[in-house]
Protein backbone atom coordinates (compact mmCIF):
# COMPACT_ATOMS: atom_id res chain seq x y z
CA UNK A 1 0.00 0.00 0.00
CA UNK A 2 3.12 2.50 0.69
CA UNK A 3 4.81 1.71 -2.25
CA UNK A 4 1.14 2.48 -4.36
CA UNK A 5 0.54 5.80 -2.97
CA UNK A 6 4.59 6.48 -3.08
CA UNK A 7 4.18 6.15 -6.80
CA UNK A 8 0.75 8.12 -7.19
CA UNK A 9 2.47 10.80 -5.34
CA UNK A 10 5.59 10.91 -7.52
CA UNK A 11 3.49 10.81 -10.69
CA UNK A 12 1.66 13.92 -8.81
CA UNK A 13 4.63 16.20 -8.25
CA UNK A 14 6.48 15.12 -11.70
CA UNK A 15 4.78 17.75 -13.43
CA UNK A 16 5.99 20.36 -10.83
CA UNK A 17 9.43 19.00 -10.89
CA UNK A 18 9.88 19.23 -14.88
CA UNK A 19 8.39 22.54 -14.89
CA UNK A 20 11.34 23.57 -12.71
CA UNK A 21 14.45 21.87 -14.88
CA UNK A 22 13.06 23.83 -17.85
CA UNK A 23 11.66 27.41 -17.12
CA UNK A 24 11.41 28.31 -20.65
CA UNK A 25 8.12 26.36 -20.53
CA UNK A 26 9.17 23.13 -22.83
CA UNK A 27 7.21 21.00 -20.26
CA UNK A 28 6.39 18.32 -23.05
CA UNK A 29 9.07 16.02 -23.22
CA UNK A 30 9.87 16.70 -19.45
CA UNK A 31 6.40 15.86 -18.19
CA UNK A 32 6.57 12.40 -19.85
CA UNK A 33 10.38 11.78 -19.76
CA UNK A 34 9.60 12.82 -15.76
CA UNK A 35 6.52 10.09 -15.53
CA UNK A 36 8.28 7.33 -17.31
CA UNK A 37 11.44 7.98 -14.91
CA UNK A 38 9.03 8.40 -11.88
CA UNK A 39 7.09 4.99 -12.67
CA UNK A 40 10.34 2.95 -13.77
CA UNK A 41 11.95 4.44 -10.79
CA UNK A 42 9.24 3.16 -8.30
CA UNK A 43 9.15 -0.10 -9.46
CA UNK A 44 12.88 -0.53 -8.91
CA UNK A 45 13.61 1.55 -6.05
CA UNK A 46 10.56 1.83 -4.09
CA UNK A 47 9.65 5.46 -3.04
CA UNK A 48 12.75 6.90 -3.24
CA UNK A 49 13.49 5.51 -6.67
CA UNK A 50 10.05 7.23 -7.83
CA UNK A 51 11.73 10.60 -6.95
CA UNK A 52 14.81 10.01 -8.02
CA UNK A 53 13.64 8.52 -11.62
CA UNK A 54 10.81 11.71 -11.93
CA UNK A 55 13.85 14.18 -11.67
CA UNK A 56 16.33 12.38 -13.91
CA UNK A 57 13.66 11.78 -16.83
CA UNK A 58 12.09 14.50 -16.32
CA UNK A 59 16.36 16.42 -17.02
CA UNK A 60 16.51 13.79 -20.21
CA UNK A 61 12.85 14.03 -21.49
CA UNK A 62 13.51 17.92 -21.80
CA UNK A 63 16.94 17.71 -24.16
CA UNK A 64 14.50 18.71 -27.37
CA UNK A 65 11.58 19.52 -25.79
CA UNK A 66 8.96 21.56 -27.99
CA UNK A 67 11.13 21.16 -30.88
CA UNK A 68 10.63 17.22 -31.21
CA UNK A 69 8.12 17.62 -33.64
CA UNK A 70 10.40 19.78 -36.28
CA UNK A 71 13.70 17.84 -35.42
CA UNK A 72 11.93 14.55 -36.48
CA UNK A 73 10.47 16.43 -39.47
CA UNK A 74 14.26 17.29 -40.05
CA UNK A 75 15.83 13.75 -39.69
CA UNK A 76 13.68 12.55 -42.16
CA UNK A 77 14.11 15.20 -44.70
CA UNK A 78 17.93 14.29 -44.13
CA UNK A 79 17.21 10.88 -45.23
CA UNK A 80 19.47 9.33 -42.53
CA UNK A 81 19.84 5.95 -42.87
CA UNK A 82 18.48 3.33 -40.23
CA UNK A 83 21.30 1.30 -37.72
CA UNK A 84 19.86 -2.42 -36.89
CA UNK A 85 20.24 -3.12 -33.60
CA UNK A 86 19.75 -6.51 -32.51
CA UNK A 87 17.95 -5.39 -28.49
CA UNK A 88 15.71 -3.16 -27.61
CA UNK A 89 17.09 1.02 -27.76
CA UNK A 90 16.40 2.87 -24.26
CA UNK A 91 17.77 5.39 -22.86
CA UNK A 92 20.52 4.45 -21.27
CA UNK A 93 21.71 1.99 -24.13
CA UNK A 94 24.95 1.66 -25.22
CA UNK A 95 25.61 1.39 -28.73
CA UNK A 96 28.16 -0.14 -30.46
CA UNK A 97 31.51 1.91 -31.25
CA UNK A 98 31.48 0.36 -34.42
CA UNK A 99 28.45 0.61 -37.47
CA UNK A 100 26.58 3.82 -36.09
CA UNK A 101 27.07 7.14 -37.88
CA UNK A 102 26.68 9.79 -35.49
CA UNK A 103 25.07 13.27 -36.71
CA UNK A 104 25.27 17.19 -35.58
CA UNK A 105 22.16 18.23 -34.21
CA UNK A 106 21.16 21.70 -35.51
CA UNK A 107 21.73 24.18 -32.82
CA UNK A 108 18.07 25.71 -33.71
CA UNK A 109 16.88 22.15 -32.05
CA UNK A 110 19.00 22.38 -28.98
CA UNK A 111 17.83 24.46 -26.25
CA UNK A 112 20.88 26.81 -24.77
CA UNK A 113 21.16 25.18 -21.77
CA UNK A 114 22.17 21.66 -23.39
CA UNK A 115 23.97 23.48 -26.30
CA UNK A 116 27.42 22.67 -25.10
CA UNK A 117 26.69 19.34 -24.55
CA UNK A 118 27.65 17.88 -27.58
CA UNK A 119 25.13 15.33 -28.43
CA UNK A 120 25.00 14.17 -31.98
CA UNK A 121 21.64 12.20 -33.64
CA UNK A 122 21.32 8.81 -35.31
CA UNK A 123 18.59 6.51 -36.47
CA UNK A 124 18.49 3.23 -35.30
CA UNK A 125 15.33 0.68 -35.62
CA UNK A 126 13.82 3.19 -37.93
CA UNK A 127 13.79 5.87 -34.32
CA UNK A 128 15.91 9.05 -34.62
CA UNK A 129 18.01 9.20 -31.05
CA UNK A 130 20.42 11.29 -29.27
CA UNK A 131 23.50 10.31 -28.13
CA UNK A 132 26.25 11.66 -25.94
CA UNK A 133 29.18 10.89 -28.73
CA UNK A 134 31.98 9.74 -25.98
CA UNK A 135 29.87 7.50 -24.06
CA UNK A 136 27.61 6.10 -27.17
CA UNK A 137 25.03 6.15 -24.25
CA UNK A 138 21.52 7.23 -26.11
CA UNK A 139 19.97 10.32 -23.58
CA UNK A 140 16.80 10.60 -25.66
CA UNK A 141 14.68 8.86 -28.21
CA UNK A 142 13.26 11.64 -30.57
CA UNK A 143 9.03 10.24 -30.66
Amino acid sequence: MLKKLALIAAIAVTPAVAFAQNPQGATGGAVSGGTTGAVGGAIVGGPVGAVVGGVGGAVVGAIIGDQTPRFRQYVVEQRVPSYTYEEPVTVGTVLPADGVVYREVPREYIPREYAETGYRYTVVNQRPVLVDPRSRRVVQIIE
